[in-house]
């Protein structure tokens, strides 16, 4: 032990600690990983008991030999506070309820993949609208707000934005009306089309 260390590290020198740590680290993850059997557990201890050196280094007495076994003595405590912690974790989970059991998810998932699908095609539909009926849907459909608020946040008066919400309407109406014909027979090709389309619009 460099000489000096034990002062350093009771005034609360940050590099002696740094040196301690160095020094005795290992030694403390060996102990506590005898101690605990987990690797895991071990890291969380040296941590804790570097912690609590800390804590305590105005116990450290001027003059002495190595520091080791005070370490080595903070971790023995560090790890039956742990043990103790532990257990009573385990005892509050056991007396928990069990956990109900876990749901099939194959039918959401379907549900998923079929909204995925319906999300595809009304992304597809709105595509064709107008760059400022596009945003009137986006506003005031999917964001809720209403024809003044809608307003307010693209510039133009309350009475254009209705108009466009109405046109845009009368739009995806008509889309909607023909869409079912078209997907049938542009299925397959169609869904690889609209797979690529995110990469196709963000390099626009």
């Amino acid at each position: 032990m460099e000489p000096g260390l034990r002062a350093r590290v009771r005034a609360g020198d940050p590099a002696a600690f740094s040196s301690l740590f160095d020094e005795y680290s290992r030694a403390v993850y060996n102990l506590a990983f005898r101690l605990t059997g987990n690797w895991s557990i071990a890291e969380e201890a040296v941590s804790l008991t570097f912690l609590e050196a800390w804590r305590l280094r105005a116990s450290v007495e001027p003059e002495g030999g190595s520091l080791r076994p005070w370490l080595l003595g903070i971790a023995i405590n560090v790890n039956r506070n742990m043990s103790r912690a532990a257990r009573r974790h385990q005892a509050a989970l056991s007396r928990l309820p069990p956990p109900p059991p876990v749901p099939d998810f194959a039918d959401d998932l379907a549900g998923q993949l079929d909204d995925a699908r319906q999300l595809r095609k009304v992304l597809a539909a709105v595509d064709r609208l107008r760059a400022d009926e596009r945003d009137v849907i986006a506003l005031c459909v999917w964001s809720g707000l209403d024809y003044a608020a809608a307003a307010l946040a693209l510039g133009v008066p309350a009475g254009t934005v209705r108009s466009r919400l109405s046109r845009a309407r009368r739009k995806l109406r008509k889309l909607a009306a023909d869409w079912e014909p078209r997907a049938r027979c542009e299925q397959v090709e169609g869904d690889r089309d609209l797979a690529a389309r995110p990469l196709q619009e963000g390099s626009r």
